[in-house]
């Protein structure tokens, strides 16, 4: 039985994807002969980390208007590119992008290493993001493994073994399925799968192509697949941020390189701490990090001092153009909830 998988898994994946692929931004279509850039499947696979498609979409196309090679996003300002980046979470991808594309023209003359070993010695690409930009953008024959991958594998060969741990399980299986043709489709179809039919939710099993021999179908658990570990209580952080106002215009700083939203312009503040804060505030809002919740809490400051120093520690901004400043969602949720409360 598994080498009939073996030998016709690969075959029927990539009939379907030829008729059903997605049409995205960033993707060349099957059989069209269209030649893909790695600048912008690099970019599309650092933007979807940890996000989803429709999330991304917008991101980019903005950023491919402004920045269309990697040598014009190698020479952008951290600031543009960071304020660009506002909104879409997990800004430590942002930081590596510039460094990335930076280390592609300096050390590679703007052309992206073409092999996985190459790509995964460059900032902030890591075993994933080399593994799919190896098949895609140079159809090399990598173990592509995302949520949707995983989630496709651990159902049609019935992985039980919980997550993490069955990570290795899973590329083991996947391995010997990678055909030595089309291998960039390959990943894309599975992706694809994973994310219309053999969804997390209702999988529409009936239409899967590979439903012929998945060993879950028809499980009344196969939801379950592929098994989560036990969720770990959050830990509950509590901050201050510090509005400080002069006509029309609001002091904001750009936070330390290093640390969460490190780049980005924010409201001034003082260290998240465990503790809520002892004052009273304007308002407040929740807001959910990976490793835990935080509380950020808005009080009223008076403006900063005059001094040398004053203008490289913030920015006067008009309240008008916040939409402009790109700030994080974080903050851009207490500036909004703010000026809710003074309309």
């Amino acid at each position: 039985m598994i080498g009939d998988i073996e030998d016709d898994f690969a075959g029927r994946l990539l009939g379907w994807y030829n008729r059903s692929a997605r049409v995205l931004p960033w993707r060349i279509a099957p059989n069209s002969g269209g030649v893909p850039d790695p600048y912008r499947i690099w970019l599309a696979e650092v933007m979807l980390q940890q996000t989803t498609v429709a999330a991304v979409a917008g991101y980019f196309a903005r950023f491919t208007e402004r920045w269309p090679t990697v040598a014009d996003l190698a020479v952008a300002e951290d600031t543009d590119v960071m304020a660009a980046w506002a909104g879409l979470g997990y800004y430590a991808r942002a930081r590596n992008l510039l460094a990335c594309a930076r280390a592609v023209v300096r050390d590679h003359g703007s052309i992206f290493p073409d092999s996985e070993a190459g790509l995964r010695a460059l900032p902030g690409i890591g075993d994933y993001t080399a593994a799919s930009v190896a098949a895609i953008a140079f159809g090399r024959a990598a173990v592509v493994v995302d949520a949707n991958i995983e989630r496709v594998i651990a159902r049609h060969r019935l992985i039980e073994t919980p997550l993490p741990l069955a990570k290795r399980e899973i590329r083991a299986a996947l391995a010997p399925l990678v055909p030595d043709d089309r291998p960039g489709d390959f990943a894309q179809a599975l992706m694809d799968l994973g994310a219309t039919i053999c969804t997390p939710r209702g999988p529409a099993c009936a239409i899967c192509p590979l439903m012929a021999d998945c060993r879950a179908r028809g499980r009344t658990d196969i939801e379950r697949l592929p098994v989560k570990p036990p969720k770990k209580a959050k830990p509950h952080r509590h901050g201050l941020a510090h509005w400080i106002e002069r006509d029309g215009r609001i002091w904001l700083v750009r936070r330390p390189d290093k640390g969460m939203l490190g780049g980005m312009r924010a409201l001034p503040g003082g260290e998240w701490t465990d503790a809520p804060p002892s004052e009273s505030g304007i308002v407040s809002v929740d807001h959910g990090f990976t490793h835990f919740d935080l509380t950020l809490t808005l009080v009223r400051r008076e403006a900063p001092p005059e001094g040398p120093d004053a203008a490289a520690e913030g920015i006067w901004w008009p309240i008008a153009d916040l939409d402009a400043a790109g700030l994080p969602t974080l903050y851009r949720k207490l500036t909004d909830k703010m000026l809710e409360r003074d309309a």
